[in-house]
């Protein structure tokens, strides 16, 4: 059911009290007074500024006050439809409060009173009375209205406008999740940059959504000039798993994947991967950190992850990485009076509950932090264990980053440094290389392979310094992951 016909149901029905989450408070009224249409009600508009009107017409001379145009709703003996715009300052002074228990309470037939504000924060004194309702994002029909109409007008403008039909379907799929006007706004910036909107511009478009929406804080759009899954040294097992899901989700017929977690080795790849995976998928890549959620105010930890999940189905189709996700959803959670419980159960809900589209990303380092109710069955589609490269993909990893600072060793040189690394992660692999560079160029010299090795010998790797901790890892591992 759309928007309209909801709202309608919900008139139709005259129940007396809505709490409305809008963040498009425009759109939320003409969808509105399209249901009240139907219904031949009218609809009165209260705002701070001009108090109690009908219809769009002069307001009600001393309604600007809340608790006054409530009382003069009262005596008013009409169906109608009233409508208590960004009233939730207003929520904190108990004589409003009462005056929109009381109208709930005691409402005519066929009179609703709604109330709309940015977030669902509905006072316990209405808990029960108030229903609470949020304004779904606009359909695809809507935004290809709206595409063609703001194209048309750049047109009229004199601007380059050059797009066939499968580019109006990437630019509907760009700009889903948002409000028609952020919608309208991020299309006419891109074609302002240059004067033309092409299909070039729809990526642009869907980058500029993912920063808006990220812009909180708590997301982070990642941009990354990392290579593809192609150029990840070892994990074939993992590589081939996606490369079968990558290519279901394009020619579709089977369900989309829906996500992954990495656990493992640290400082084996397991970031990497993630950062490679959107980029062979062409998909933009979400951080998501747990730590930014938490806030010192009862119930707005809980808030702010919602508002990020939201944000982050709105992006779809993205990648959504979640790295370290022991630290934000770990076990316990008795010492913050419950909050780790409460984000753990929203987060869960969101998984199982989320339409294709986001495919999440997780990694873990110590997966023994995990609650149960994250590992079971369903949760990801896999869960994969990342060791320490064997002799083939350490070979791969120096390949890599010996071409990424354009050096150069000879065969020989390369054999013996791949089998000094036997039990070094890449990360450490890596490390070694620069640590040569730096080595060198205080010797005023060009770097070599036994400047490599020499850090490599100088170099204690984790799986010495911390043996018993990837022991555990292994056993943990052996029955409950995948080999990736």
């Amino acid at each position: 059911m759309d928007n309209t016909a909801d709202l309608r149901v919900l008139l139709g029905s005259r129940h007396p009290l809505l709490f409305v989450e809008a963040q498009d408070e425009e759109r939320f009224l003409r969808l509105l007074r399209d249901a009240a249409w139907d219904l031949d009600l009218p609809v009165w508009t209260w705002t701070t500024t001009q108090g109690l009107a009908r219809d769009e017409k002069d307001a009600q001379y001393g309604t600007r006050d809340a608790a006054r145009a409530l009382e003069w709703i009262k005596y008013l003996d009409q169906a109608a439809v009233f409508v208590f715009a960004d009233i939730h300052p207003h929520l904190t002074d108990a004589a409003v409060v009462r005056a929109v228990k009381d109208l709930g309470q005691t409402a005519r037939v066929g009179q609703t009173v709604v109330l709309t504000a940015p977030n669902r924060t509905i006072p316990a004194e209405l808990e029960g009375l108030a229903l609470p309702w949020n304004l779904s994002p606009p359909g695809e029909d809507e935004l290809r209205r709206l595409i063609h109409r703001t194209l048309d007008d750049l047109t009229e403008r004199q601007l380059t406008v050059q797009m066939d039909d499968p580019d109006i379907d990437r630019l509907t799929a760009a700009v889903k999740g948002i409000s028609l006007r952020e919608a309208e706004n991020l299309i006419q910036q891109a074609a302002f940059r240059d004067g033309s909107f092409t299909s070039d511009d729809v990526a642009q478009v869907r980058r500029a959504k993912a920063e808006m929406l990220s812009a909180d804080g708590i997301l982070e759009l990642v941009e990354s000039e990392v290579g593809t899954l192609d150029q990840v040294g070892g994990l074939n097992g993992l590589k081939d798993w996606l490369t079968v899901r990558r290519a279901a989700h394009i020619e579709g017929g089977l369900e989309a994947a829906r996500g992954i977690l990495l656990t493992g080795v640290p400082g084996c790849g397991k970031s990497f991967v993630a950062k490679t995976l959107a980029r062979s998928w062409d998909l933009p890549l979400v951080l998501l950190d747990p730590s930014r959620l938490y806030r010192p105010y009862i119930g707005e930890t809980e808030q702010r992850l919602q508002e990020a999940l939201r944000s982050i189905d709105a992006l779809a189709p993205a990648v959504l990485w979640i790295d370290e996700i022991e630290k934000g959803f770990a076990s316990g959670g008795t010492s913050d009076s419950g909050v780790s419980q409460r984000l753990l159960g929203t987060f869960l809900r969101w998984m199982q509950e989320r339409k294709p589209g986001v495919f999440l990303v997780a990694t873990a380092n110590d997966v023994s932090q995990l609650p149960p109710e994250l590992l079971r069955k369903g949760r990801f589609d896999e869960i994969f264990f990342v060791d320490l490269p064997a002799t083939d993909a350490r070979r791969a990893i120096f390949h890599l980053h010996l071409a990424k600072r354009d050096l150069s060793v000879s065969e020989h040189e390369l054999e013996r440094l791949v089998r000094d690394t036997d039990g070094y992660s890449g990360a450490e692999i890596e490390a070694a290389i620069v640590g040569a560079l730096y080595r060198a160029f205080g010797a005023e010299r060009s770097p070599t392979g036994a400047d490599i090795a020499a850090e490599i010998v100088a170099t204690v790797p984790l799986s010495v310094s911390r043996t018993e901790d990837v022991v555990a890892l292994r056993a943990w591992a052996s029955d409950r992951a995948v080999a990736a």
